[in-house]
């Protein structure tokens, strides 16, 4: 049996009395309202609808969310589908106020689930509200087949990888935990939180630092011994070793007018001339 907690029976009983409409009132309270705004045309074509607002949000009760919340949520849809009828297609208002009540309670499900926000994509809205269903239906009849087959036709049917389809059971089988949650129910005067578990891959604040320091002095080891090089040198060297997007020997050839083997040799030189600024660099500060 459903509990209403936290609606009014006056309210539940306005919307589950209110007379239905016939097909031309429904069309004259629409135009009414679209054309002359009148407030009491909308009240007497909302009012005659309440009904598929609680039916939808009875549906969407085992989300675990307050179904006076959800009451409000579809209420918004069904002013929202007011504001947007076109009476003039023939349509029936019922029908096309459906999609705007069930529309606003998925979004406001969806905002409201979990702390982590899911079912962004179409695809992975239509794996949440699915997921439960298409598992129960292939669930009859299929005792023997293991969860990766299931999953397997359920990504088919809704168009995700199977991947999505165990992330998304994975979540919904298991409620949203605090990091700072204890881990022992124990009155302990330390107790760990789960927060302290989580391990971090990122490099200590010291060390950080040094390398910092490191990558600085580096630098400044790299400037220094490319003085000592002539210009020609220095430019291939930068050219072929110290940009992303490496010039070639021909290229290089072609702009300073020599062979691609002379640039060859010219980098290569270079190079042993770089090793050796360095190298005397470091015998000098070990001496020192």
């Amino acid at each position: 049996m459903v509990q209403f907690i936290g609606i009014g029976r006056d309210f539940l009983t306005s919307a589950m009395t209110a007379p239905f409409l016939e097909r031309e009132e429904e069309f004259g309270l629409a135009m009414r309202w679209k054309y002359h705004r009148d407030e009491k045309a909308l009240h007497g074509l909302t009012r005659s609808h309440m009904r598929l607002v609680i039916a939808r949000a009875v549906k969407f009760r085992h989300y675990g969310l307050p179904l006076s919340d959800l009451i409000q949520e579809g209420h918004v849809g069904l002013l929202e589908a007011a504001a947007r009828f076109e009476p003039e297609r023939e349509i029936r208002f019922s029908t096309y106020a459906s999609w705007w009540i069930r529309a606003s309670m998925q979004d406001y499900i969806l905002r409201n689930w979990s702390i982590v926000r899911g079912g962004t994509s179409s695809a992975q809205k239509a794996l949440f509200f699915n997921l439960r269903r298409l598992r129960s239906q292939l669930a009859r009849g299929q005792e023997n087949e293991g969860s990766v087959v299931t999953f397997d036709k359920i990504a088919k049917a809704l168009g995700v990888s199977a991947s999505d389809v165990e992330q998304m059971d994975a979540r919904m089988g298991r409620p949203d935990v605090s990091l700072n949650a204890p881990i022992s129910d124990q009155d302990d005067l330390m107790p760990s939180e789960r927060i302290e578990f989580l391990i971090d891959d990122k490099p200590l604040a010291d060390e950080t630092v040094g390398q910092a320091i490191d990558g600085d002095r580096r630098i400044d080891w790299l400037r220094e011994a490319l003085s000592h090089l002539s210009e020609r040198e220095r430019r291939i060297l930068k050219e072929r070793r110290l940009t992303e997007e490496t010039a070639t020997l021909e290229a290089l050839g072609a702009c300073l007018g020599i062979s691609k083997e002379r640039v060859r040799q010219i980098e290569t030189r270079a190079i042993e001339k770089l090793k050796g600024a360095l190298i005397e660099r470091h015998v000098a500060e070990a001496m020192i």
